[in-house]
């Protein structure tokens, strides 16, 4: 009886153990595959699906990757291939997802017709006749406008829900948002999204900000300083206070704001870096260090003479010209008379 109640307490231990390390097992489990069926619903669920850009999307071949969270290209790789190949699209823009393609290891999301520009089923169908034509006129070499973003997973694409796809999605397209301000604020850090709230501009943000902000501009200027071009945004008339905004190239570098007392507020110290490069700083990258000139090495320049304050180097005294019919020319210089 003695073995029998050590057995059946040991038993007792077994089971307990495993009760408690099932859970553990299946926590090291691996996810399934995405099943068939799970494929056929994501791709009917988001193909079509209108959403909102909460990050810029170029237009060409080279798309963006999203994989744990971290989004490539960014930073000036990203603004590069902006500025070389233009927006398929921008934070704020409403898009259509117009492709899901699910592969290997991740699920490739077209947007605005994706990359390739693509014919639909109708543009290849030809009329025989005096001469074949089709029934929807077609350009094969016209650039496509829109653009995708592939979201990779570790080895395989796991079986996932639609809203677990949303999640994962959240740093590139935005399904929540009602209007593109919401969007777009939602893409902005704290400190530019109370600014835009409030109708502040701040000194570094960027045209879209300002849009977002104080509106389009009533009245613009361009004009040209120190080499460099600028427009100044114009807001308001008087009697109320009037807000000048600098813009060079794409960031704002100066804001001023004239009250109705008639105080003058400047800012000019950037507020909030965005990563950007103006024109100004450019010009001073791409300013060379030493400045051409015709100098020797070692040779000094002259002492400044009240006589000659130009630092000009006197001419040289000429023999004055002699003989029958000789004419000294335009260009000769007497010497210059003795001084006592």
């Amino acid at each position: 009886m003695r073995y029998l109640s050590l057995s059946r307490s040991g038993c007792s231990l077994c089971v307990v153990l495993l009760m408690f390390s099932s859970p553990a097992l299946a926590g090291n489990t691996p996810a399934a595959r995405m099943s068939p069926k799970t494929r056929q619903e994501i791709e009917h669920a988001f193909d079509e699906d209108l959403i909102y850009i909460r990050t810029n999307f170029p237009m060409g071949k080279t798309g963006l990757k999203l994989k744990n969270g971290a989004l490539s290209p960014s930073g000036e790789d990203l603004q590069h291939l902006m500025a070389l190949w233009g927006p398929a699209a921008k934070p704020g823009d409403r898009a259509v997802i117009s492709d899901v393609i699910i592969k290997t290891d991740h699920i490739r999301f077209e947007i605005n017709g994706g990359p390739i520009k693509r014919q639909k089923w109708y543009q290849h169908i030809q009329i025989q006749g005096t001469g074949s034509t089709t029934i929807a006129p077609s350009d094969p070499s016209a650039n496509a406008r829109g653009s995708f973003v592939d979201l990779y997973f570790d080895k395989y694409v796991p079986e996932i829900t639609g809203p677990e796809l949303k999640d994962l999605l959240r740093p590139v397209f935005d399904f929540d948002s009602k209007t593109p301000v919401e969007a777009y604020l939602e893409s902005c850090t704290p400190q530019i999204r109370d600014a835009i709230k409030n109708h502040h501009v701040l000194v570094g943000m960027n045209r879209e900000m300002v849009i977002y902000a104080k509106g389009r501009a009533p009245r613009k200027i361009r004009e040209t300083a120190d080499d460099v071009e600028y427009e100044e945004w114009i807001y308001g008339t008087p009697p109320q206070d009037v807000d000048f905004v600098r813009l060079v190239g794409d960031e704002v570098v100066r804001v001023e704001t004239m009250k109705v007392d008639g105080q003058k507020i400047v800012r000019v110290d950037k507020e909030v870096d965005l990563g950007q490069t103006t024109t100004v700083a450019k010009k001073q990258e791409d300013r060379p260090v030493n400045a051409p000139t015709l100098r020797r090495p070692g040779e000094e320049m002259p002492e400044s003479n009240p006589a000659n304050p130009s630092n000009i180097p006197p001419i040289a005294p000429q023999p004055v010209p002699s003989g029958p019919g000789s004419d000294p020319g335009p260009n000769w210089h007497s010497s210059p008379e003795p001084t006592s």
